[in-house]
């Protein structure tokens, strides 16, 4: 019997639980035999009746995932344990255990304290105590195995993909724009992005940010910068739909980022048409490969040429279309879900060994 930690969906949705999320949803049909935990305080409901979620113990967050769930699964001698959204139960070593990448380490000042000390004492026993460490990317892999001393062979790469909400429809917009898409923090760039367009001599295109806006305004800097420019648009958080016709009318989906451990939205732009630019760090040239238009995130005359190039190409535009289109169909939820099952039915028949 395989069970899965289903805490992810008592938390809102970001990057980690909609990974969760998907990935649950092919395996209740690639693994029809397999078991859904959660605690009581449920979110996303509808999903959680899709799975057959079993609701256990009476505490929630930490404390239900660090005790109650491995308190239960020690009453049913035991059986693997499968989670997806960056935590686990510490003292539990019948366990596959996801972690994303370690922007944690690497951009500490977009964490508070408490995470940041949180993560720095559990991921490193997380890691040690799993049988098996899934992640995104290539990239993530090398980076987790460095971090933490790990082989390479304990860790297993299970791409994220594109949710279905993300495909070509025909699109109109008012006026012509350059997209972006993310949170609001030091390592996606924005800084650079505002400084890059307000570079550009041109009046055809307008730069629209559709994302969570507290940051924004919590940062005097930036939100200075936006506020004098009357060609930005600030559109707050938008549901997938929304934001896949955002997708479709843009002329460019620009995603100049220091650090991913694999970096969705790009691919959500290329499902919808739109030609990307992203930055040529960490997993980017990976899961991008040649579909996109590259830029340095350190220089911001880059950043802005290659926009200025792009939205004044057509042919580029095209091009970069159908190697998008192309790019995007490499990754898709089923082809991840069996390589977990993969990973893990090769570890089921390996005798247990050493977990470093």
């Amino acid at each position: 019997m395989v069970y899965v930690n289903a805490r992810f969906l008592t938390q809102p949705i970001t990057g980690v639980q909609r990974y969760a999320l998907e990935i649950s949803r092919q395996l209740v049909e690639l693994m029809p035999s397999i078991k859904f935990v959660a605690p009581q305080n449920i979110l996303h409901q509808e999903t959680a009746r899709a799975l057959g979620v079993e609701v256990i113990g009476s505490r929630t967050g930490h404390a239900w995932e660090q005790i109650d769930l491995p308190a239960l699964l020690k009453t049913r001698n035991s059986p693997l344990l499968i989670n997806l959204a960056n935590t686990a139960p510490l003292l539990y070593w019948n366990k596959v255990s996801t972690l994303h990448d370690i922007a944690f380490e690497k951009f500490p000042e977009n964490f508070s304290w408490q995470f940041r000390t949180a993560y720095r004492l559990a991921i490193p026993r997380m890691m040690k105590t799993s049988l098996k460490v899934l992640t995104v990317s290539e990239f993530s892999k090398s980076e987790i195995c460095t971090a933490y001393q790990l082989r390479p062979e304990k860790v297993s790469v299970v791409p994220n993909a594109v949710s279905s909400a993300f495909r070509e429809t025909p699109a109109s917009a008012s006026e012509r724009y350059i997209l972006a898409v993310s949170s609001i923090s030091r390592q996606k760039n924005f800084h650079g992005l505002v400084e890059a367009f307000g570079l550009l001599r041109q009046d055809t295109h307008k730069l629209y940010i559709a994302g969570a806006m507290n940051k924004i305004f919590a940062d005097s800097d930036l939100a200075r910068k936006i506020e004098s420019n009357p060609r930005i648009r600030l559109l707050g958080r938008v549901s997938d739909d929304e934001l896949a016709n955002l997708y479709g009318g843009a002329d460019a989906f620009v995603f100049p980022s220091f650090y991913e451990g694999f970096g969705i939205p790009p691919l959500e732009a290329q499902a919808c048409g739109c030609p990307v630019i992203v930055s040529d760090a960490a997993s980017l040239p990976e899961v991008c490969g040649d579909s996109a238009l590259y830029c340095s995130p350190y220089d911001v005359n880059d950043i802005a040429e290659k926009i200025g190039l792009l939205i004044s190409t057509p042919e580029l535009a095209r091009t970069l279309r159908e190697k998008g289109r192309a790019n995007a169909g490499r990754y898709n939820w089923r082809t991840s879900a069996m390589r977990l099952l993969e990973a893990i039915g090769k570890l089921q028949c390996q005798p247990q060994a050493s977990t470093a």
